[in-house]
């Protein structure tokens, strides 16, 4: 299961605790890493509050 609140401007959920980067796009050192939540479930099938998401990088 996958649980978590995000409206804008504001972002949560319990995997934080444990990983530095869970959701979205991060610059370090300058260098990017975009992290997707993905679409699919292990365990329940369900999805609290995280939208499903497919991602597409276009690259110029």
């Amino acid at each position: 299961m996958q649980f978590g609140v995000e409206i804008p401007g504001f972002k949560w959920s319990p995997v934080q605790y444990v990983y530095k980067h869970w959701a979205g796009l991060y610059e370090q050192a300058h260098q990017k890493l975009y992290v997707n939540r993905g679409f699919g479930f292990i365990g329940y099938p369900g999805r609290v509050g995280i939208l499903p998401e497919i991602t597409v990088i276009e690259l110029a």
